[in-house]
């Protein structure tokens, strides 16, 4: 089977497809067919060498959190799938070794998958995976957002701001997003209230916000700053700079910066396929890309400047 792997450290070019053996399934453990991935930031890094304390350099390195497929093959103790089942989910990191979800096919623990949202493509349900997700948490697990509330949405037209613009929405919040100028109209069908210009708009000039979901990880108290009289922060923008942020803002008690790490299981992706359902949170793709062009796919997400998600198309 193909898989993308990461072939040393450095930029999208260090990225390759290559022939690898199928992997074998585990009790407790699901064959996935991959229709579709996803570049997330994680991915990025990992393949910058950003992370390699962790990653270390046994190479090849598999790439893709998520995936969006169909069962193929299941394990001992798996029960609720069978092939032939339309299912989504992510590799968790500390999992992540020379084959990950961009790949033919992938193998995880059964309590990383859930069954993909019912009448929605693979290119677009893996569009959804961690960006839905982690947007999900972000505002319901961590900061508590709630009816009626303000809430600013920073990075609003990446895959966790749009996201989290329609999950803020969907809550009943007043959402302000924070993005270029040129994406106002998609931003304002996804929900959102307001869309300011972030290269117009100086963070002194906003609020206060009860809520601010930060995507960016830079500036950080500027727009922490920005908070009401219990107002709540939460980044998933990490960087050094953005780790020392979080350490020292500790002293505001309610009004600190958050932060987690998104690692969905079954629960929260089962949550995330309901609000896909009901409508309120709907995909956004900029981009699809065959496996066989998975650098292009990265390099379309280092350049920025679109409106949602880098898909990779491995088989849809």
């Amino acid at each position: 089977m193909k898989a993308a792997q990461i072939t040393s450290y450095g930029a999208p070019d260090v990225l390759r497809v290559n022939e690898v053996a199928r992997p074998a399934v585990g009790a407790g453990e699901v064959l996935v067919s991959v229709e579709a991935s996803s570049v997330n930031g994680h991915d990025a890094i990992v393949r910058a060498g950003e992370l390699k304390m962790v990653s270390g350099r046994n190479f090849p390195i598999g790439t893709g959190l998520d995936f969006a497929g169909v069962v193929a093959e299941t394990g001992a103790g798996v029960e609720g799938y069978r092939v032939g089942d339309r299912v989504w989910g992510a590799v968790h990191p500390r999992q992540r070794h020379s084959i990950a979800g961009v790949a033919e096919y992938v193998v995880v623990l059964a309590d990383r998958i859930s069954p993909a949202p019912a009448g929605v493509s693979s290119v677009d349900a893996a569009s959804l995976v961690v960006t839905g997700a982690t947007a999900l948490i972000a505002l319901r697990d961590s900061v508590h957002a709630a009816e009626g509330e303000r809430v600013l949405v920073r990075g609003a037209a990446g895959g966790v701001g749009t996201a989290a613009v329609q999950l803020a929405h969907a809550l009943g919040c007043h959402v302000t997003a924070l993005a270029r100028d040129r994406h106002a109209q998609i931003l304002t069908g996804l929900g959102a209230d307001e869309v300011l210009d972030y290269g117009t708009t100086a963070s002194d000039r906003l609020g206060p916000f009860d809520v601010i979901v930060d995507t960016v990880g830079k500036e950080l108290n500027c727009y922490r700053s920005r908070l009401a009289k219990g107002g709540r922060m939460v980044t998933v923008g990490l960087s050094a700079p953005a780790l020392a942020a979080i350490a020292a803002s500790t002293v505001y008690g309610s009004r600190r910066i958050r932060t987690f790490s998104a690692n969905p299981g079954t629960a929260v992706l089962r949550d995330v396929a309901a609000h896909v359902t009901s409508g309120a949170l709907r995909p956004v793709v900029a981009g699809v890309y065959p496996l066989a062009e998975i650098a292009a796919a990265h390099e379309a997400f280092e350049r920025g400047g679109a409106v949602g998600k880098q898909v990779v198309a491995v088989s849809a």
